[in-house]
């Protein structure tokens, strides 16, 4: 585990090993590993167990992110964002909350700006700097960036559900980009400005914007309305020097160059992203994050998750703004004696 890694590795120094960054949801592993419980009510004993974890398994970046200190459904209309019960024991610490959107024609009259209210950036601000000091203090050594996770598409995901808000989008995509995603914009904007003054160093911007075969709307549409957002709502962190990564569950490959032309300087994806085709282009320029498939980690053979782990060092080990991850999470329902091989195979095959 290494700040100095993982710093370097985003700032794309070649170092004896790759950057090492995992999205880590097996609380049993890390209770019999550490012995404490990452899910105690003594915040002690969790960022304990969390930092023996982080230190066995060698991380240089903490995946971190915050949207503000109240959640939507606290402000205004929302949905549960159509998530899956996935965490250990069926726990997935949100309520279902059904879609508050009757008419396609309300969707198209939200303003996300004016339904859940514009922050005052600069209190935003000193709030982002708290949290984020608060995980620095607990995870010194680790890069740890800020985020924000609601940015357009993933807002409206959010806000409208899926039905509804493809319903909508289908109805009138030029009403909708034009209207419906200004207020998403507008909202991410001050809350992106309010984050280029915490302090950091790295920004994660998430957008879950495809599906797993890829785009979900006409590549048009993202082109006209999503893509040039982005330039600007990156614009306020790329006038302070600070890294944008940008992180998609789904298939990005044929808009990866739209996602590097907005500004862009590296990319967390899944294993559906074409490492191959990111490494080619941008292995030289970007950070990289991923992407081996947890698919293989969970229900593969030894033999299956040491040709994973070694096709990712092969592609990628050579870039240097390169962390090896599985690019999908590591959930609970893999099996512990798949995850110490899988962690066995990244030391053996990480260092150049």
């Amino acid at each position: 585990m290494s700040y100095k890694i993982g710093n370097a590795v985003i700032n794309l120094e070649m170092t004896e090993r790759v950057g090492r960054t995992e999205y880590f949801d097996h609380t049993e592993f890390v209770r019999l590993l550490t012995g404490l419980d990452p899910l105690s009510q003594n915040k002690e004993e969790a960022v304990n167990a969390w930092q023996k974890f982080y230190q066995w398994a060698g991380y240089d970046f903490l995946w971190f992110n915050s949207d503000g200190p109240v959640t939507w459904d606290k402000l205004g209309r929302s949905t549960d964002m159509g998530h899956a019960v996935y965490a250990e024991k069926g726990m997935d610490f949100r309520d279902t909350i059904k879609c508050p959107f009757q008419t396609p024609e309300e969707v198209l009259n939200f303003d996300a700006a004016e339904e859940y209210g514009m922050p005052d950036i600069n209190g935003r601000a000193e709030y982002y700097k708290q949290v984020h000091n608060e995980v620095k203090k607990d995870f010194s050594d680790m890069v740890i960036p800020g985020g924000y996770y609601k940015t357009l598409i993933s807002g409206c995901i959010q806000a409208f559900g899926w039905d509804m808000f493809l319903l909508s989008v289908g109805i009138d995509p030029q009403r909708f980009g034009e209207y419906v995603l200004e207020g998403f914009f507008n909202l991410t904007l001050a809350n992106i400005k309010a984050w280029a003054k915490a302090g950091i160093d790295v920004f994660i911007s998430h957008d879950d914007m495809v599906w797993s075969e890829g785009a979900i709307f006409h590549p048009d549409w993202y082109r006209k309305y999503v893509f040039p957002r982005y330039k600007k709502l990156w614009q306020p962190l790329k006038e302070k020097g600070i890294k944008v990564l940008f992180c998609s569950d789904g298939n990005f490959t044929e808009f990866v160059d739209d996602i590097a032309d907005a500004g862009a300087d590296g990319f967390i994806f899944e294993p559906l992203t074409s490492l191959e085709y990111v490494v080619e282009k941008y292995g030289r320029t970007h950070v990289i994050m991923g992407n081996a498939d947890c698919r293989i980690i969970t229900f593969g053979t030894k033999q299956e998750i040491e040709a994973e782990v070694k096709r990712c060092m092969d592609t990628a080990k050579k870039c240097p703004g390169f962390f090896m991850a599985v690019g999908n999470h590591i959930p609970s329902n893999v099996p512990i004696e798949n995850i110490y091989y899988y962690f066995e195979c990244v030391n053996k095959y990480g260092r150049r």
